[in-house]
């Protein structure tokens, strides 16, 4: 191991230089503090967590977490490299499942819609409808009917407007007109 330019071969001194290391690093961003079997080492300083992390630095980016004690975090190490091979097989899984997944969306791309021809029809029959609806009592269609959805006045808006004030005047019930 490769730590601040120094090469250790005991354990122990190793993990105390690397201890010695993540001591001076203060922020989330990762410092370059070495390196191990090839892989470039990195530390960050994790304040939510109030922990150091490693990071091995090679085609991917293996983490672990550092503690107080050196040879454990030399074991910590050890364990996130031996892992390799199983991440490895992970990704690789994943990978052949992206793969599959984008050669079925293709296919589909490709397929026509089965009801395009029905929802033609139905989009046809909707306009005329809808061209009925707005028509007046003598059949000519109220210009101002047809403005876009977009375009017409919102129902929320006009209720949210204040109510006009009344007229004091008191209109005379239609059973007193009756009477008189």
């Amino acid at each position: 191991m490769e730590v601040r330019g120094d090469t250790l071969t005991d354990k122990e001194n190793a993990g105390a230089a690397l201890l010695d290391a993540c001591k001076e690093v203060k922020g989330s961003e990762p410092v370059q503090v070495g390196s191990n079997r090839g892989f470039a080492m990195f530390v960050t300083f994790d304040a939510f967590q109030k922990e150091y992390m490693l990071q091995l630095k090679g085609r991917m980016t293996h983490r672990t977490a550092l503690g107080a004690d050196p040879r454990g975090n030399l074991t910590h190490i050890d364990n996130a490299l031996s892992q390799m091979p199983q991440r490895l097989k992970s990704v690789k899984v994943q990978l052949d499942n992206l793969y599959q997944q984008q050669a079925a969306a293709k296919e589909e791309v490709g397929k026509i819609f089965p009801y395009e021809e029905e929802l033609r029809v139905r989009n046809a029959r909707l306009v005329e409808l809808d061209m009925e609806l707005n028509m007046d009592s003598r059949g000519q269609s109220r210009p101002e009917a047809a403005i876009a959805k977009c375009a017409r006045p919102s129902v929320l808006e006009g209720l949210k407007r204040p109510i006009p004030p009344r007229s004091m005047e008191k209109k005379p019930r239609q059973q007193e007109q009756e009477a008189r």
